[in-house]
């Protein structure tokens, strides 16, 4: 799925909202939905079930707080929320981290990148509702690479192999 192909599922009640003229928010959404599959493939893995809901938490948070802080009043408490988005892709980057064996190197690079691309947007609009510098050097501005829009990898069906079954003791009562 490219993102046009992505852009052009979105039910209009969210393209018709004032919130989906953010680059970040739509990016954010983009990245929701690539997750959901990575994550479909990481709970199928006893050694990351726990990373994949950390995963999906934070993933999940990063379009949330954008759209919490989109709606407050003072720039200041709209930027407290897009800290905790920044904080979220943050974390979300650092999973991917460290579920990258189970989707791969192709995939995995790209949710890097995408979401590095996210932080650097919020990076930029952080300090423009703070009304001053946050305390580390901001990214540079670019708008988002086509790279990353056109062809994302999608992680492939496990096979039977892949899939590790537990086997639990008997129970008795």
């Amino acid at each position: 799925m490219t993102y046009d192909e992505w852009l052009a599922s979105v039910p209009r009640e969210f393209k018709e909202d004032v919130l989906w003229r953010m680059e970040v928010y739509r990016l954010s959404l983009f990245a929701g939905d690539l997750a959901w599959q990575d994550v479909s493939k990481l709970v199928q893995h006893r050694r990351t079930l726990g990373l994949a809901e950390q995963l999906f938490r934070s993933v999940g948070s990063v379009s949330a707080n954008i759209s919490e802080g989109y709606c407050r009043k003072s720039g200041k408490d709209q930027a407290r929320f897009y800290e905790y988005s920044l904080g979220s892709a943050r974390e979300a980057r650092n999973w991917y981290f460290h579920g990258r064996h189970v989707p791969g190197v192709r995939v995995a690079s790209h949710r890097f990148q995408l979401f590095t691309q996210i932080i650097r947007l919020l990076l930029v609009l952080i300090p423009s509702e703070q009304g001053y510098q946050i305390s580390e050097e901001p990214g540079s501005y670019q708008s988002t690479s086509v790279d990353l829009l056109i062809d994302p990898p999608i992680v492939e069906s496990p096979s039977r192999a892949d899939i590790s079954t537990t086997k639990h003791a008997t129970r008795t009562t």
